[in-house]
């Protein structure tokens, strides 16, 4: 009998592939925009990019993603090979803490930054008995490197670890009997083999830092999302210029990185659940202080500032200008995080699951070329999206009654998150076997019966942890919540902004705490539980 053939072999069908077309344009809506109003204001770009006061924070801006970019990229695969790859002492802890930093928000940790270095912080007051009274300015590029640095090195860590965990140990044994050292057998087998991880964390991390707002902001180090948001509305221009110019630099850099990707050599490995564990020897205590000291400052460190600040505004006397906090302020800003967090996670997952679907079943490349303008949006920074929204719902007559919407701040979300969840999407659907469906068929039952009843059950559990990391995306999310958020729809993100401009650090502190422990039950039942798996 002759075997039917797989969807994968066959064309998708035409309302699928309108479906990921109309998808893919939806998600090229702000970068398409941002180039039509930069022609329709008639905006010179080269008087722009080449002017000095773009020439300055778009340099400052590449010279913070190079440097996080590389601290992140020795940070986290060397944390990676400790933990996966050698007898570190505790290393089962170490793993399930290495990805906590996650938590974090930028801003968040800028603010911890601040107010730790702050005049009768925790700092000085740790320092004052040992007669140290000076402390270091933590403003300007020192501050941002080391904010963003100690929480997004996570990006380059969870994917090094997972490739690293998966290592035969086959190659790195023949390579030891061939006389060669543990250094270089990292360097020539451990390394090339997990390059493309190390090499996409990196990318994510570069992004992220130079499409940051909040921390750069907070630290007064000017780059080109600073100027864009300054801009916004004084100078129409030159805020959608430098947003061209910003987009045009995320963009080179992806199609840049994946030019880089398909040169490179891939040898092709069998999957191993039982890695090479090398022994570390008279460098186990060592490494476990190095380990210990670096997790510390990432997650001892801007808990205990922002505990010392909290409890001292908890405690205060509420004729304490600045000191004193009210709790009860921060449930409504609470619940509308939530609030938003979990309606832009059920719409991303509706949005982008036929495109998803299409991709998974389907050779199709109009799903392929649809899926590559969805991570156009993701490339593109947050403030980029939040601004083409702003200026097309103020413009265009039919939509502007949407202007400070929450549909409009939920569209902006999904638009800049989407990418998440359709690879989050695509893994669910490679997970439900095509022989399932194809029994419930030959049983009489439909096309719409097999979707609920058979394949969206088995999806469910990926589909949710795409969710959960829009949501936690969604309620770390700044520029876009402070460019498009209804009037009094203060979000905790908005809270820890507020307070730190105004200098409340204590009042910064407790948002700051509820939105870590939000995103942290996020993280952990998103993240760190699967790494248990690993």
């Amino acid at each position: 009998m002759k075997a039917a053939s797989s969807s994968s072999s066959t064309r998708a069908p035409l309302g699928l592939q309108a479906a990921a077309v109309a998808i893919g344009l939806v998600f090229l809506g702000p970068l398409a925009y941002v180039v039509w109003r930069n022609v329709d204001l008639g905006t010179d770009l080269g008087s722009v990019i080449f002017d000095a006061n773009t020439l300055r924070p778009l340099s400052q801006s590449l010279r913070l993603g190079f440097a996080v970019a590389a601290s992140t990229a020795v940070i986290g695969t060397g944390l990676a090979w400790l933990t996966v790859r050698s007898d570190l002492p505790g290393r089962r802890i170490w793993r399930l803490l290495a990805p906590v930093p996650l938590v974090f928000p930028s801003f968040v940790g800028a603010t911890a930054l601040l107010a730790g270095f702050a005049s009768g912080g925790l700092v000085e007051e740790l320092l004052a008995p040992l007669g140290i009274d000076a402390l270091p300015d933590m403003r300007g590029f020192r501050g941002a490197w080391l904010v963003l640095t100690l929480f997004t090195y996570p990006y380059v860590y969870l994917p090094v670890a997972a490739r690293m965990s998966s290592l035969p140990p086959s190659l790195e044994e023949s390579a030891r009997l061939l006389g060669r050292s543990p250094f270089a057998v990292f360097r020539t087998v451990v390394l090339p083999q997990s390059s493309s991880a190390i090499w996409a964390g990196t990318l994510l991390v570069f992004l992220y830092a130079i499409s940051d707002f909040g921390a750069v902001a907070l630290l007064g180090y000017d780059t080109l999302t600073e100027q864009i948001f300054a801009d916004k509305l004084f100078d129409q221009p030159r805020a959608m210029g430098l947003s061209l110019v910003l987009g045009g630099v995320a963009l080179i850099v992806v199609v840049a990185e994946r030019s880089l990707d398909r040169r490179r050599r891939r040898i092709e490995v069998v999957r191993s659940r039982q890695s090479l564990i090398v022994p570390l020897g008279r460098w186990r205590w060592p490494a476990v202080g190095v380990v210990g000291a670096f997790l510390g400052n990432a997650l001892i460190g801007p808990v205990a500032v922002l505990g010392f600040w909290a409890w001292r505004g908890i405690t205060a006397d509420t004729e304490s200008v600045g000191l004193a906090t009210d709790m009860g302020t921060l449930v409504g800003p609470t619940l509308r995080s939530a609030q938003a967090g979990l309606i832009t996670a059920a719409v991303a997952i509706a949005v982008v699951l036929p495109l998803a679907w299409t991709i998974s079943r389907y050779r199709s490349r109009v799903a392929g070329a649809a899926n590559s303008m969805v991570v156009t949006g993701f490339a593109l920074p947050g403030v980029v999206i939040a601004l083409s929204l702003v200026f097309w719902a103020v413009d265009a007559p039919i939509v502007s009654r949407w202007y400070q919407t929450l549909p409009l701040l939920i569209i902006a979300y999904v638009l800049h998150f989407g990418a998440q969840a359709t690879r989050a999407a695509q893994v669910a659907v490679d997970a439900v076997p095509q022989r399932l469906g194809d029994a419930a068929a030959t049983l009489g039952a439909g096309r719409r019966r097999r979707f609920f009843s058979v394949e969206l059950p088995l999806m469910t559990p990926g589909l949710l942890a795409g969710a959960g990391l829009v949501m936690l995306s969604t309620m770390k999310e700044l520029p876009a919540t402070l460019l498009l958020r209804p009037t009094g729809f203060d979000t905790l993100a908005t809270e820890i902004w507020g307070a730190a401009e105004r200098g409340a650090l204590a009042q910064g502190a407790v948002a700051s705490l509820v939105l870590v422990a939000l995103s942290a039950v996020l993280t952990w039942v998103v993240v760190i539980r699967r790494i248990e798996h690993y």
